[in-house]
């Protein structure tokens, strides 16, 4: 991840270590540019939150400095950066109203009454709580305290955002309203924001860019759909979405297309994305999206398969099947296709393109 001079945040050569011998963040390049919105993906212990805390500057980088819009940072504390946050937890202040807990870093920052009072109505307009300034916050549900604590962390104008996995202690239903709400403040204020979470859904639903952690380095840096459709190595492709893998030894290799045999000798026709040789074991993703039931003969591979379970998912059906020596092979069809005759134990024929079956490295 080459870094710019011109990028709004910039990570330069960090690392981090809390002991002095094992990196959590290892050599990291990261460029943000101003007005996005970053996720920063992966799972525990991936070096995700590490990231934000020294961004934040709750944590110090052991090698390596950060800029802010050009401005070496690692040297200044927390509250001078001008960066707003918002954490898992709320962090509001129990003994403070909602009107006190927004003003409160409007007085830190020497800001008059007149400014407080027109700053917090336009930050509470902004999260639909306009008439709560009186509630105290065990008044509020949780859903209503993470609006206010997005508003405080935005009453101020600050130039960066930082959310550390806010919406993680919300129900299901909550959570995913409150994605789109975020969404949409972004979009509507064009604030830099940089997100943490290791929810999959949550980062492809909410951002411009996903950096996928794992052990202290980014695997991918790219776009959602990106991301989704085009993942770059073994763990991306796992680690985001469904996926279906396949493990094999290339044969034959050209420009755009590689033939594998399988474990069991079947030969499998894929998109060689990181695969350069002849020999090379490779690891193949597949999206059950793109496994086609009932495929047409111009597929570049068919197999037959017998179904082990089905389960309707509402939307569509996911189809559990064993094939080609896996008994967890997995395909995702719309429920307006014509699936209703099939049954546990039947036999299916079932095929899927050469360009979307990826062969990564293992």
């Amino acid at each position: 991840m080459t870094s710019q001079e011109n990028a709004f945040v910039r990570f330069e050569n960090i690392d981090k270590s809390y002991d002095g011998k094992l990196l959590v963040v290892k050599d990291l390049n990261l460029d943000i540019d101003q007005g996005e919105f970053l996720t920063l993906l992966g799972p525990s212990g991936s070096g995700k939150t590490t990231t934000l805390m020294m961004l934040a500057g709750f944590e110090n980088p052991t090698n390596g400095e950060i800029f802010l819009d050009s401005v070496p940072i690692s040297n200044i504390t927390p509250h001078k950066r001008g960066i707003g946050m918002v954490f898992q937890n709320y962090a509001l202040f129990p003994h403070m109203s909602v009107f006190e807990n927004l003003s409160f870093p409007l007085k830190v920052r020497k800001f008059s009454n007149e400014e407080t009072n027109d700053k917090v109505s336009k930050a509470l307009n902004m999260v639909s709580l306009d008439g709560y300034e009186n509630r105290m916050p065990n008044q509020l549900s949780g859903g209503q305290q993470q609006r206010v604590a997005v508003a405080r962390a935005l009453v101020f104008d600050p130039k960066l955002v930082l959310m550390d996995e806010p919406l993680g202690a919300l129900d299901k239903n909550l959570r995913e309203s409150m994605q789109y709400e975020l969404k949409h403040i972004h979009e509507s204020l064009g604030v830099t924001v940089v997100y943490v979470t290791h929810d999959q859904t949550e980062a492809l639903t909410m951002s411009n860019r996903i950096a996928v952690f794992n052990d202290g380095n980014i695997q991918q840096l790219s776009s959602p759909s990106k991301l989704y459709e085009e993942p770059e190595n073994s763990f991306v492709a796992k680690f985001i979405g469904e996926n279906n893998t396949i493990e094999g030894i290339v044969k034959e290799i050209s420009s755009d297309t590689c033939k594998v045999e399988t474990n069991k000798g079947e030969t499998i026709i894929a998109n060689p994305i990181t695969i350069k040789n002849i020999g090379e074991k490779t690891r193949m993703s597949l999206r059950p999206e793109r496994v086609i039931l009932n495929p047409s003969d111009n597929f570049a591979n068919t197999f037959t398969s017998v179904v082990k379970e089905i389960i309707y998912h509402g939307d569509h059906t996911r189809i559990r099947v064993s094939l080609l020596d896996q008994d967890n092979f997995i395909l995702k069809v719309p429920n307006s296709s014509n699936i209703i005759n099939i049954k546990e134990n039947d036999t299916i024929s079932l095929g899927w393109s050469a360009n979307d079956c990826r062969a990564l490295d293992l």
